[in-house]
């Protein structure tokens, strides 16, 4: 019992019959690796699908677990309204996995649905499942804006659910891959399209989960792809597994990529047709269970998190070790400030332009390559540039709106910079940026943004204008005035 096997699979809505209307035979490598799949999936006879969905409701902080007995869900927005589906959930799984996800200190649970109904990233992959067997109970889970190493250890959680609730389950990572492979489609062509859906294939097309640690986020972003934090649930939930997996087909023909694959785990007799109810050794005959008892349970070779976060613990050991002063008050004060909840006072022995100086600074934080704080001024506010440093560092992992605060047992993980503003200059057109070297303050009536230069992912003046008119709330058609400025960037 526990996690049998898992699908990845696409959710384009004209795969379905009544949406295509004859489109989708440009994907019938797609529409009968989906077939043969689902078959697979329905022969385990499970009693849980846990199907993870980029298109239900999603935070940046919390892991969404659809809440309620049941739902529903249809194609209306698609112009198929009659194409419709009734699930019950799994009430005691998804109650579970959101007290032991918290318990391990991720924020999950059931709180702020904001749309009950089944989304289409649910809905496809269940339109072919219900084709086959529809004598399951669902568990619907949304992705976050956590790092990829949150998504991984849902995954873990997932799995300790199935296992500590003996529930036979399947797990279904619901995402396609790049939306930019093409110039006409509707997201236009970016060459991290193709290259993202070549390198995820071969990832998960040989089960090597812990190359999805790999991916940095600017690549993704580019390639616009939303089945990758899917993915990577998916194969938390296989951490120390071994999985026979099989890549069954990808195909691209409208701009976006979609890849479907299978994996099972090793013992679980795939393809055989099981009872419900009774656990997985007495549905098993004696033959294949002693096969399971030798392959199924374990793979140590296969604990993906452990080795990524060993990695970048030696990564971010040899990096703090070479941080400048700026960088080491910054991280001296967030440290003090998680443990304490106090500011700790200017210290001795920094740099004389540190108590002499007074300017504007900004202190950015990343976690797992991801942004995860970042709050300063683009002017000297306080006394001297080391105030400037302390308030803004403690700004930076407790007051930043997008994310929240930073806990104590993140610190170690954080990589710091710190940006220390030169004076600002208007200018009179876009022509005179250069996202390499200077920021940008957008500005219109009361309303004023701010990007800083040599951003990861911000290659354009035009990228870096629009972000900086976001931030500020100003509408992108809307002409705004323009300063320029450069900083000293400090490790």
């Amino acid at each position: 019992m526990g996690i049998l096997a898992g699908f990845m699979l696409p959710h384009p809505p004209l795969i379905i019959p009544d949406i295509g209307r004859g489109q989708e035979q440009t994907i019938q490598n797609t529409i009968d690796a989906y077939h043969k799949a689902a078959r697979e999936l329905a022969a385990l006879r499970p009693e849980t699908i846990v199907l993870l969905s980029p298109h239900q409701t999603m935070y940046a902080d919390y892991f969404h677990i659809s809440p309620g007995r049941s739902a529903r869900g249809d194609f209306g927005q698609f112009g198929a309204k009659q194409v419709c589906m009734e699930v019950s959930y799994d009430t005691k799984f998804a109650e579970y996995l959101g007290g032991l996800a918290g318990s391990r200190g991720l924020h999950a649970g059931s709180l702020g649905e904001s749309d009950k109904n089944l989304d289409h990233g649910t809905c496809v992959p269940l339109w072919f499942v219900n084709q086959y067997d529809t004598e399951y109970q669902l568990v619907r889970v949304g992705l976050s804006g956590f790092p990829l190493s949150a998504h991984y250890r849902l995954g873990q959680c997932i799995r300790d659910t199935a296992e500590a609730l003996g529930r036979n389950a399947v797990i279904i990572a619901s995402g396609d891959l790049s939306h930019r492979l093409k110039e006409d489609g509707p997201y236009g062509y970016c060459k991290e399209g193709p290259e993202y859906d070549a390198r995820i294939m071969d990832v998960m097309g040989r089960a090597a989960f812990g190359e999805l640690f790999d991916f940095k986020e600017s690549f993704c972003e580019k390639a616009a792809e939303c089945g990758h934090r899917s993915f990577t649930i998916m194969a938390g939930a296989f951490d120390r597994t071994a999985v026979d997996a099989e890549r069954l087909s990808y195909e691209g023909p409208f701009s976006v990529g979609y890849g479907i694959c299978t994996y099972h785990v090793r013992g679980t007799a795939k393809g055989r047709s099981m009872e419900k109810g009774n656990s997985l050794k007495e549905r098993l005959s004696p033959e294949t269970e002693c096969s399971m008892e030798n392959e199924r349970y374990t793979d140590e070779t296969r604990n993906f998190l452990e080795q990524y976060e060993a990695r970048e613990k030696e990564r971010l050991r040899a990096q703090q070790a070479k941080e400048d002063p700026y960088v080491k008050l910054a991280r001296h004060t967030i440290e003090t400030w998680l443990r304490t909840g106090e500011r700790p006072p200017v210290p001795e022995g920094l740099p004389e332009e540190l108590y002499r100086r007074r300017a504007g600074a900004f202190v950015s934080l990343k976690e797992d390559g991801k942004l995860r704080g970042c709050i300063g001024t683009i002017q000297a506010v306080r006394s001297s540039l080391a105030e400037e440093i302390i308030h803004n560092a403690v700004s930076a992992c407790s007051e930043d709106p997008r994310f929240s605060p930073v806990e104590e047992w993140e610190a170690e993980r954080l990589t710091i910079s710190v940006d220390v503003l030169g004076d600002t200059e208007r200018i009179s057109s876009p022509g005179e940026l250069d996202p390499a070297r200077y920021g940008v303050i957008v500005t219109k009536g009361g309303r004023r943004g701010l990007l800083l230069p040599n951003l990861e992912g911000v290659d354009t003046v035009e990228q870096q204008i629009a972000i900086a008119k976001q931030k500020a709330g100003i509408r992108e058609y809307e002409s705004v005035e323009l300063e320029r400025f450069e900083v000293v960037r400090h490790y």
